[in-house]
């Protein structure tokens, strides 16, 4: 019988430690971006490692390659979206140009529908507004937050923090995953192990091979719409393939970019939309095809909705701290339900012994079957028996 009162312990230590992530997620968030980092760069540094090679030296360069890839990663991004940002407003009136002289005849004459209750001019003049005003509000915002001490000191320090937590955590990895399997209580020590070893399997086959089909998806949109003319096509690859990460999201706010794209872009339209669907359905069967049975493999482990939800879930009860946190908390959930489920098909609850087939024949009764000979056989019996010498019968009259 389980003990009410460890029941109670381990519930208020979960309580606690629950409570303690919700308000220090805001000082948590360097450090889990940092342990998502470490975890997804350890397994080079043990190859690295293994060719005889020390384990500073290939942290070092394991680092220097994350720091490259990240750098190179915001030197594209950064200037795009700058670049672009300032156009904004002059595709706003592309858009509304497009809007009045196609789209807006197009559906009176196809489903008799009309906007003029909704005045889409007045929404688009308000929307370009805004962005002006957001354009003039940028820099002051920017101007402010460098005046503000506390802000400037806050970032720098988050920046900072990131790669030097990175650094340490891939270097002493090995150890204080030891430590924490000696903290664990002995008759624990073995299920928790297996539990962490599965939850290890499902967590990084998902997050190495995503993160690889991530940055292969968005090197291939971002070239796609580039080489087709678009507007915004470099940006726009890279966000879609950047939020495939979640599943379905990527192909999604790609699509739907790459339409307003085509739109603002001038020229024929439809060649523009036709682009950007060739780019991605390309895409799409590259990475059904290609990259995710190569680089993820027939099984991630997490389904798209699970994935979904924990990060859904996630932000919404610790903000960004949660997201990071949704994947690997999933990843253990799902493995746990694993186990549990086992355990149950497995146990009398669920009645394994008693749900036997009712045609099944008893072992004794086939036993009885087998030893009771039919007529064709005992005639065949007999006829292949030797049989025995007959007696001579005596005349009774002798």
């Amino acid at each position: 019988m389980i003990d009410d009162r460890r029941v109670w312990s381990w519930l208020i230590i979960a309580t606690a430690i629950g409570g303690l992530l919700y308000f220090l997620a805001p000082v948590l968030t360097p450090f889990a971006l940092s342990a998502l980092f470490a975890y997804l760069g350890n397994p080079l540094v043990e190859r690295l490692a293994a060719k005889r090679m020390s384990r500073g030296a290939a942290v070092a360069i394991v680092f220097l390659l994350m720091t490259m890839a990240v750098a190179l990663l915001l030197a594209i991004i950064i200037p795009a979206l700058i670049d672009q940002a300032r156009s904004v407003p002059g595709y706003i009136d592309a858009l509304h140009a497009w809007y009045d002289r196609v789209a807006a005849p197009w559906l009176q004459s196809e489903f008799g529908f009309s906007l003029t209750a909704i005045d889409p001019g007045r929404a688009f003049a308000s929307l370009r507004t805004h962005l002006d005003d957001i354009g003039r509000f940028a820099p002051k915002l920017l101007g402010g937050l460098t005046t503000s001490g506390a802000a400037v000191i806050g970032w720098v320090a988050n920046v900072l923090l990131i790669p030097l937590i990175t650094f340490y955590l891939m270097r002493d990895w090995t150890h204080m995953v030891e430590r924490l399997r000696l903290l664990i209580p002995r008759p624990l020590e073995p299920t928790v192990t297996q539990l962490a070893r599965e939850s290890d399997a499902v967590l990084g086959s998902f997050l190495r091979g995503q993160m690889s089909v991530v940055f292969a998806l968005a090197a291939m949109y971002a070239t796609g719409l580039s080489l087709a003319g678009l507007k915004f096509g470099m940006l726009i690859g890279i966000v879609a393939g950047l939020v495939s990460f979640v599943p379905y999201l990527g192909p999604v706010v790609g699509i739907g970019g790459g339409l307003i794209s085509a739109i603002v872009t001038g020229g024929d339209i439809w060649v523009n939309v036709a682009l950007v669907l060739a780019v991605f359905m390309v895409g799409q069967l590259v990475e059904s095809f290609f990259l995710t049975p190569k680089l993820v493999g027939e099984s991630i482990g997490l389904h798209p909705v699970a994935v979904i939800f924990a990060v859904l879930a996630g932000g919404q009860l610790f903000g960004f701290f949660g997201v990071l946190l949704a994947l690997p908390v999933a990843a253990v959930i799902l493995v746990v339900l694993r186990h549990t489920r086992e355990r149950y098909l497995a146990s009398d609850i669920y009645g394994a012994e008693a749900t036997a087939p009712a045609d099944a024949t008893p072992a004794s009764a086939a036993t009885a079957d087998t030893a009771t000979p039919t007529p064709a056989a005992e005639a065949a019996a007999a006829a292949s028996a030797p049989s025995a010498p007959s007696m001579p019968i005596k005349d009774a009259s002798t």
